[in-house]
């Protein structure tokens, strides 16, 4: 079983590495944002490919960098086949990847916490 896990961890992988260059090179769809593959997670029988983006502007962009990425599903996985040596290619399912907007949010709440605690055991001081 190990092995198994092995080999969709490596195949993911592989997947991730070509598509960001496919991306960049072949695709000259307008709609595509600035756009990072942040994750690449491939189903147990290898028939899914989910793949988490991360887009870097404005939400609008973000849908319309989704709908590109969906449009082009076909060309990439047909892309993905001819460079990748497996028997069948996982069909690609684009999933925004909310994980870095959640980090940043959170440490913004972290940081202004720690600041009005600075604040409030600086004000206590100075009543002492």
């Amino acid at each position: 079983m190990p092995k198994e896990y092995e080999r969709t961890r490596r195949v993911a992988e592989q997947i991730q590495r070509e598509l960001a260059v496919l991306i960049q090179q072949e695709l000259k769809d307008p709609r595509l944002g600035m756009l990072t593959i942040s994750a690449v997670q491939v189903s147990k029988d290898m028939s899914i490919a989910k793949v988490f983006i991360t887009v870097f502007n404005e939400e609008q962009d973000r849908k319309k960098t989704l709908e590109a990425l969906q449009h082009a599903a076909g060309f990439l996985q047909h892309e993905l086949g001819r460079s990748l040596s497996l028997r069948s290619i996982p069909k690609l399912r684009f999933v925004y990847d909310e994980s870095i907007v959640r980090g940043a949010e959170l440490s913004a709440l972290i940081d202004k916490a720690v600041k009005e605690d600075r604040a409030k055991h600086h004000e206590e001081e100075n009543e002492s």
